[in-house]
């Protein structure tokens, strides 16, 4: 039977994909932060098709390596290796440069790049050793595109790419397939938080595109995960911006410049 761990898997688009397994019989381990949410997406689960026995709930920070580490090494002493790792627990923090203090960049760097690798580390000997074994790593549309007011989650995502890349090389000839996904804005309870912080200018480029369903984002996760896809990504410009980047960013810069100074009632000036 499958092992599924999923960090940050007690909503959004970690618990849509936690549903996917649930209903094809995984056994799932859920780790989170808070044990009542992680109580609630229990009882979700249970209520839509898994069985009782086939969810285990951890609290856990993944920021912090030895608490994460401790709580993987429990749900696989209790349904055995991991099989499938998906890591997306994470923050955001929108705020402007100059106005986000260094204790911001540092918890989004800490839960969503350390905190990737600290899960990664917890399953990837015992993959390795075993010949086979999937990562998938839930970076965002922010990993692939520099945004206004959004300087530390760009940067912490930027840096989960780096990582699957490299991974990825490594973890091959073990048989360990490494993925990572860019979602574009998603509908959750994350997403609903952070708009009520997202700068004018940010909404001016960002809230042009529809936000996706987290059950739409998860289908394209896990059909991805099966088909051993590297990279996955969701709608044209995402899958221009992460095929022909070099090409496409100086055009999409430049839009969004516009946008950005129409919105804040400026001129737009040419970067140097």
């Amino acid at each position: 039977m499958t092992h599924v761990i999923i960090t940050g898997g007690s909503s959004g688009i970690g618990l849509a994909i936690a549903s996917i397994y649930a209903s094809r019989g995984a056994r799932l381990s859920l780790i989170a932060r808070s044990a009542e949410i992680l109580n609630r997406a229990r009882d979700e689960l249970i209520s839509k098709s898994a069985t009782a026995g086939n969810i285990r709930i951890e609290t856990a920070d993944v920021a912090r390596e030895e608490e994460i580490i401790a709580a993987i090494h429990r749900c696989e002493a209790a349904f055995g290796p991991c099989d499938i790792l998906v890591t997306s627990a994470g923050v955001v923090e929108p705020g402007r440069f100059e106005e986000l203090p260094s204790a911001a960049f540092q918890r989004q760097m800490e839960t969503n790049f350390s905190g990737t690798v600290h899960a990664v580390r917890a399953v990837y000997g015992g993959m390795k050793q075993r010949g086979h074994g999937k990562i998938m790593m839930i970076s965002s549309g922010a990993g692939l595109l520099g945004i206004y007011g959004y300087s530390a989650y760009c940067a912490s995502k930027f840096a989960l790419h780096g990582l699957a890349q490299a991974l990825r090389c490594e973890a091959r000839a073990h048989g360990v397939g490494v993925s990572i996904c860019f979602p574009p804005d998603t509908q959750t309870p994350q997403l609903q938080r952070e708009l009520a912080f997202r700068h004018p200018e940010a909404a001016a480029v960002m809230g042009t595109v529809r936000p996706w369903s987290a059950d739409a984002v998860a289908h394209k996760v896990v059909a991805g995960i099966e088909h051993g896809r590297f990279e996955i990504f969701f709608g044209m410009t995402l899958f221009l911006l992460g095929r022909l980047g070099p090409a496409v960013r100086p055009i999409l810069n430049w839009w969004f410049d516009r946008a950005i100074a129409r919105s804040s009632g400026g001129v737009s000036k040419r970067g140097r």
